[in-house]
């Protein structure tokens, strides 16, 4: 059996899915794809090959190599794009979320069942209890979820988490408390979109938070949390860092975080902050709207 414990965003790692890019399938047709970043880099000739995807995500498992941290990787499913595990599976606390994400999407779970078959609690949602691991925040009691009104659920293609999916968590997890954030959304525009709360948010460290006012619909849910964490420890990013997803790095333990190297401004702050960043080279994954939080499902972090 695997184990399985998440109680937040930075306790120190033990065991993690990393996604693959190996037989991703190549540029997608422009009806397939699921996201207006991708699409621009599809209609521009610009999407990621897998050499590079393969390359980049060899770095991400070095550093995990490095930190001694156990690595399951999806089994190969042929030409299918199988990169970020974040969004079809996710822990809170000691139970394994299995979720009905978008139907373009639906293969990817098969590529970790056998990882599934050896955890001792899943739960799976029902197809209208839509919710993708990105939306979701474990953090000090906490679980952190953007969301989609039910109209904007039902007209956006990138939203990805839906009322009765924020409603499936309150009732599953009570002892937690379920704290929601409509996010803005937008199928054509990327600068315009936050696909998922991690796109927009993340705590870092042990009390520190990076995040993006305009990812959220309501002004009250982005003062929420400015004043959750206090404003000293908050680092507010720019409409141009959310679009090359700044606030989507991965935390191995509160004092040390893989990067992407390019994001010299939040690399430069986490170190004043006293946390080591373990930088890496990700920006072809960054065209399908992800990043290192998106291609990262931690399985287990250790709690004393």
């Amino acid at each position: 059996m695997i184990p399985v414990k998440i109680l937040d965003e930075t306790a120190p790692l033990e065991a993690v899915i990393l996604g693959t890019a190996i037989s991703f399938g190549g540029t997608p047709k422009l009806e397939n794809t699921y996201d207006p970043k991708s699409r621009y880099h599809v209609v521009n000739g610009t999407f990621p090959t897998e050499a590079y995807l393969v390359d980049e995500m060899s770095e991400v498992a070095a550093v995990f190599s490095k930190y001694n941290v156990k690595v399951y990787r999806p089994e190969e499913i042929k030409n299918y794009n199988q990169i970020f595990s974040r969004d079809i599976a996710l822990v809170i606390d000691d139970k394994l979320i299995v979720p009905c994400i978008t139907p373009l999407r639906s293969k990817e779970s098969d590529g970790i069942q056998y990882i599934v078959d050896q955890v001792e609690e899943v739960l799976l949602p029902g197809e209208d209890e839509s919710m993708e691991g990105g939306d979701i925040i474990p953090w000090e009691g906490y679980l952190f979820v953007g969301y989609a009104n039910d109209e904007d659920f039902e007209k956006y293609q990138v939203a990805r988490t839906s009322r009765k999916g924020v409603e499936y968590l309150r009732k599953h997890f009570p002892n937690w408390n379920v704290k929601a954030f409509e996010l803005n959304k937008s199928d054509e525009d990327p600068r315009e979109n936050a696909l998922h709360l991690d796109c927009c948010f993340q705590p870092v460290g042990k009390d520190k938070a990076v995040i993006y006012k305009g990812g959220f619909k309501n002004v009250k849910d982005y003062q929420f949390l400015v004043d959750f964490f206090g404003t000293e420890n908050v680092f507010e990013i720019t409409k141009e860092e959310m679009y090359e997803m700044n606030s989507n790095f991965f935390s191995i333990n509160p004092d040390v975080v893989i990067s992407e190297s390019s994001f010299t401004r939040l690399n430069e702050q986490l170190r004043k902050w006293g946390i080591t960043v373990e930088e890496v080279d990700y920006r072809e994954v960054a065209k399908m709207e992800g990043l290192l939080r998106c291609s990262t499902m931690p399985l287990r972090r250790t709690y004393d």
